[in-house]
């Protein structure tokens, strides 16, 4: 069954004092709702996964982390591979954020063998896919997204244990958003991607998320898509009350 997901993304954001009390909070205005078939996700920095992941056990939101290793174990000072987070129980991974492409230099062949990493421990990626504004005025976003997605997916098996978000780069952290007309655009070929290279049935149970900017003046809107499945929140995911306002849509829309 397709999954609404409403995924906060932390990125290097709050401090430690900070976390236990949003969680906490997170954690009590969920505990009335029937969240149905919503999931909520927040990805903290992996300082604070652990005290996230103790907090979750006995909440109604998941833990994922923001980034992965591609290799299994050795000598990379400062990395996490996918075994830690398991050995964590953490359930879903993001990887290839555009940040990461852009920062990092990170390639589709290394989100590819990340996401084989994930899966071989359970982990549920969030495979990111979008497109700049300089590729997206040239009329090349079509040939981005296939790009990174034929990429990212190259040899790999999906079930019911891959989520896609897409962020047009130009709409992160930069105020502007895609309008729902053209995030609905790029999630239709998505999916229409995924309907000629796995299944039907993958396709229609694929959950497929917005991450450019979505706000809670916004997420109505972009949910109300038929082929926009939640999404991959930023900066709206630090604030509890933005973040439950969000979560509150998706249950009256989905």
């Amino acid at each position: 069954m397709r999954r609404t997901i409403i995924a906060g993304n932390w990125k290097m954001n709050k401090l430690f004092p900070e976390v236990e009390d949003f969680l906490f909070e997170l954690s009590e205005n969920l505990e009335a709702k029937d969240l149905g078939k919503i999931d909520v996700i927040i990805c903290p920095p992996s300082l604070y996964m652990e005290i996230a992941t103790d907090v979750a056990v006995d909440s109604k939101f998941y833990i994922g982390a923001q980034n992965v290793n591609d290799k299994d174990l050795g000598a990379y000072t400062g990395e996490i591979s996918a075994c830690m987070l398991d050995s964590m129980d953490i359930d879903y991974c993001i990887i290839g954020h555009s940040e990461r492409r852009e920062y990092y230099s990170e390639t589709n062949e290394m989100i590819n063998a990340k996401v084989k990493r994930l899966q071989e421990n359970a982990i549920v990626p969030i495979i990111c896919v979008g497109e700049t504004l300089e590729q997206r005025e040239q009329g090349i976003t079509q040939d981005v997204i296939l790009e990174q997605l034929n990429g990212a997916f190259k040899d790999i098996r999906i079930e019911e244990n891959v989520i896609i978000a897409y962020e047009p780069v130009w709409a992160i952290g930069t105020g502007k958003t895609a309008t729902p007309e053209q995030a609905q655009e790029v999630h239709f070929l998505i999916r229409n991607w995924i309907r000629e290279n796995y299944s039907p049935l993958t396709a229609d149970n694929l959950s497929i998320l917005y991450g450019g900017s979505m706000k809670p003046a916004n997420t109505a809107e972009l949910l109300m898509q038929p082929d926009i499945d939640g999404g991959l929140i930023g900066g709206s995911s630090l604030d509890i009350s933005q973040f439950t306002q969000m979560i509150d849509t998706a249950l009256n829309i989905k």
